[in-house]
Order: C-alpha cells, then sequence, then structure tokens
C-alpha cells in the first residue's frame, strides 16, 4: 500500500500569478487559488501549483550553475504517519518546517525536497 498519492508538481517563480496564467492557457487547467504567493491549478488528479520564491533565478538549462527548481507535493491522510513510513525507507527531515501542522517538507535520499500535505479538497 503507498504512503501517499502525487498531488502537485510544484514550480518556483518569482511571479507565480503570470506564470499561472501561462500554464492555465497551455494546458487548459482550472485555477482553483490565486495569491501573490501561491497559484494552484488543477488537472486530472493532480494539481500544478506556482510558488513564490524571494530572489528567484531561472534554471540555464542546459547548464547546471543554476539547477532546474519544482518540488512533489504528495497528499496524504496522516501527516504523522506518512511522514514516519517517509523516513522510515530512506527521507530525511530538515530543521526548518514552515507550516508542520499542514505540510512537512522531507528530502529524498537525494537531498531533493518533497512535501506530505493533506490536501485542502479531495
Amino acid at each position: 500500500m503507498a504512503i501517499a498519492r502525487l498531488g502537485a508538481i510544484s514550480l518556483d517563480s518569482d511571479d507565480p500569478i503570470g506564470l499561472g496564467r501561462f500554464y492555465r492557457e497551455l494546458l487548459d487547467l482550472t485555477v482553483t487559488y490565486e495569491s501573490e504567493e501561491l497559484v494552484a491549478l488543477k488537472a486530472r488528479g493532480v494539481f500544478l501549483t506556482i510558488e513564490r520564491v524571494e530572489e528567484f533565478r531561472p534554471p540555464d538549462w542546459p547548464d547546471n550553475e543554476i539547477p532546474k527548481q519544482l518540488h512533489l507535493d504528495l497528499f496524504v491522510e496522516d501527516l504523522d504517519r506518512a511522514e514516519a513510513e517517509a523516513l522510515a525507507i530512506g527521507a530525511r527531515k530538515p530543521e526548518t518546517q514552515p507550516a508542520p501542522d499542514r505540510w512537512r517538507v522531507l528530502l529524498d535520499p537525494s537531498g531533493h525536497p518533497f512535501c506530505l500535505t493533506i490536501p485542502a479538497s479531495a
């Protein structure tokens, strides 16, 4: 049985609203939330979110001085249980937790951040 299900793919941006409009039109998605800090777009079975990052620098692909920037939001039913199970299979928990009552930031074995979260609307 899965610990979590893919809930969202999250992109970093210095302009969440502008980037959200781009992806809304490109993919014909529905806006479910929009603010200066976060835009949530609904697709079939998954969300695409765009999150404001201060001092955002776009990736310089194909070079790698500034790497690609995205993370997975994984929907769970119980944050504590999912966190414990993810840690048991190799995730690490960084000290910084911006909103631990709503989501938990963990690092995969290669150091990529991902979030465990309870969906606002299932």
